[in-house]
């Protein structure tokens, strides 16, 4: 059976009770959890308008969209916690967050990427949102779709 799961969250309700099934699959068949978040590179555009002086901007931006990361991740990370399931947090900048996703689950040897449905955005494609719609064209690895 499964021995890592990957679980990407956006922090959306649904994606919280998406995060709440995966860990009670890791507790049934004895996996870990690796929840995941990906962060959003601040546009080129927004940034070729800012002048070096104002790079103290820039990192104040950066550490506040880490600090909300580590909340998002926080959540599954507590529930893990109170199930004995074992979790470490992972957050990266990324432009795409399918390729984010994806290179998560590789990097860190996932044998599941468990997600939910769609995201914050609601439902983008027919049934299943674009980021997930993404990851399940492109992944080598295994994903659950929670709905």
């Amino acid at each position: 059976m499964f021995k890592h799961i990957l679980v990407p969250t956006d922090g959306s309700q649904l994606s919280q009770d998406t995060a709440k099934k995966a860990v009670a699959l890791a507790k049934e068949t004895g996996a870990r959890i690796t929840a995941f978040y990906a962060k959003h590179e601040a546009s080129e555009i927004y940034w070729d308008k800012i002048s070096w002086a104002t790079l103290p901007e820039q990192a104040k931006l950066e550490e506040a969209t880490e600090r909300d990361a580590q909340k998002i991740l926080s959540f599954i990370e507590d529930l893990s916690r109170n199930a004995g399931v074992s979790c470490a947090k992972v957050s990266t900048t990324c432009d795409s967050v399918y390729k984010g996703i994806i290179d998560a689950a590789t990097t860190g040897n996932c044998d599941l990427i468990f997600m939910a449905s769609h995201g914050l955005r609601g439902i983008d494609a027919l049934l299943l949102g674009s980021e997930t719609n993404k990851v399940l064209t492109h992944s080598k690895i295994p994903v659950l779709v929670y709905r």
